[in-house]
C-alpha cells in the first residue's frame, strides 16, 4: 500500500465575499466597510479569516495527512486578505505562499492561488482577460482567468483558476460569457510548447458539470471530470433555493491517469462538506453555513463547500 505521505490534496474554495474592512475608491467595496451596508469590520473579518483557515487545514486531512499543496480561491478582494489566512495560527506552520492580481471585476473580487513552497515551485504566472461583453454592446468587466505553470515536485503543471461570469442576469440569458471563458483557456493551452501537458481547470464555473459551457473543455477529449459524479439532488457545492449545484469543479488533463515514475496520478474527488461547515438546523439544514444572509450577519464560513482532489505522487520509493 502507497505510504500516505505520497498523496497530496489540491482544493478549490469560493469564500464568499472575503472583503477587507477599507474602502477602495475604485471599486464597488462600500458594503463591506464599517459604514457600509453590512456593517463589515475587524471583529467580523478576523472571524472569518479564522474559520476560513480551519477548513482549510481540514480538507484532504484524512486522505493525504497533509494541508492541501494547492488551494484556488475565488471572491478574495486583494492579496493581504489571503496572507492574513495564511498567517492565522492554523496555518502559518505550512511555508505557503499565494499568487494574486488584481481583476478588473467591479467589486473587486478576484482568484487567487496558495501553494505550498515545499511541494510547488512558480515558473510562471499570469492573468488572462475574459474578453466579453453584455447585451447592450458594453464590455463586462469580470474576474480575469488565473494561470499559473509551475512544478509540484518534479512534474511541470498548468493551472488555471476561474471565477466566471455569474448567472445574476438569467442562465440562459449569461450563458455565453461562460462559454467564451472556456475558449479562452483552450486558446491558451493550444499555445503550451508540452506535448502532452499537466493540466488543472478549477474554479467557480457559475455552471454545472452538464452545462454547455463545462462541455466545450470536455469535447476537445483532453479532460476528465471527477466531479460529475459529485451532483446529485440531495448534495453538491451550493444551494440556491432548495436547490443543489456544483458550480465548483476540478478538471483535469487525461495525463493524471498514468502510473509512471515521478508523475502524479488522479485517485479520487470530493465536496468537502463536513458538519463544521453546514447549517445544523432549521429550514437550511445542511446547507453551507455562510457569512450573510442577505443583509443579515450570520458569522458562517462561506455560501459554498470547497472541493478537492487527491494525487498520487509515483517515486521510486514503494
Amino acid at each position: 500500500m502507497r505510504k500516505p505521505e505520497n498523496r497530496y490534496t489540491i482544493a478549490f474554495y469560493n469564500l464568499e465575499n472575503f472583503f477587507d474592512t477599507k474602502d477602495d475608491p475604485y471599486l464597488l467595496d462600500d458594503d463591506f466597510t464599517p459604514k457600509g451596508f453590512r456593517n463589515w469590520d475587524e471583529r467580523k473579518f478576523g472571524k472569518k479569516a479564522k474559520k476560513i483557515a480551519k477548513a482549510i487545514s481540514k480538507i484532504g486531512l484524512e486522505e493525504s495527512g497533509h494541508l492541501p499543496v494547492l488551494i484556488g480561491m475565488a471572491e478574495v478582494e486583494n492579496k493581504a486578505v489571503v496572507q492574513t489566512l495564511l498567517q492565522s495560527k492554523r496555518l502559518r506552520d505550512v511555508d505557503y505562499d499565494v499568487i494574486h492580481f488584481d481583476s478588473p471585476d467591479e467589486r473587486g473580487i478576484d482568484t487567487a492561488l496558495v501553494y505550498d513552497k515545499k511541494h510547488f515551485v512558480v515558473m510562471d504566472a499570469e492573468t488572462i482577460p475574459l474578453m466579453v461583453k453584455n447585451t447592450n454592446g458594453d464590455r463586462d468587466f469580470t474576474r480575469d482567468i488565473l494561470y499559473v505553470h509551475g512544478k509540484l515536485h518534479q512534474e511541470e503543471m498548468h493551472v488555471f483558476v476561474n471565477h466566471w461570469p455569474s448567472r445574476r442576469a438569467g442562465d440562459e440569458d449569461t450563458s455565453y460569457k461562460r462559454i467564451k471563458a472556456a475558449e479562452t483557456i483552450l486558446q491558451k493551452i493550444n499555445v503550451i510548447p508540452e506535448d502532452n501537458p499537466n493540466i488543472i481547470i478549477m474554479g467557480d464555473f457559475n455552471d454545472d458539470p452538464n452545462s454547455e459551457s463545462i462541455q466545450v473543455l470536455m469535447q476537445t477529449g483532453m479532460f476528465i471530470n471527477p466531479m460529475k459524479k459529485l451532483l446529485s439532488p440531495k448534495s453538491g457545492s451550493a444551494n440556491y433555493k432548495g436547490k443543489w449545484s456544483l458550480f465548483d469543479q476540478i478538471l483535469v488533463s487525461h495525463s493524471f491517469l498514468n502510473f509512471e515514475t515521478k508523475t502524479h496520478s488522479f485517485v479520487k474527488a470530493k465536496i468537502f462538506a463536513p458538519r463544521f461547515l453546514k447549517e445544523w438546523k432549521g429550514r437550511y439544514k445542511g446547507n453551507p453555513f455562510r457569512t450573510f444572509a442577505g443583509k443579515k450577519y450570520l458569522g458562517g464560513y462561506s455560501d459554498h463547500f470547497p472541493v478537492y482532489i487527491v494525487l498520487d505522487e509515483h517515486n521510486n520509493t514503494k
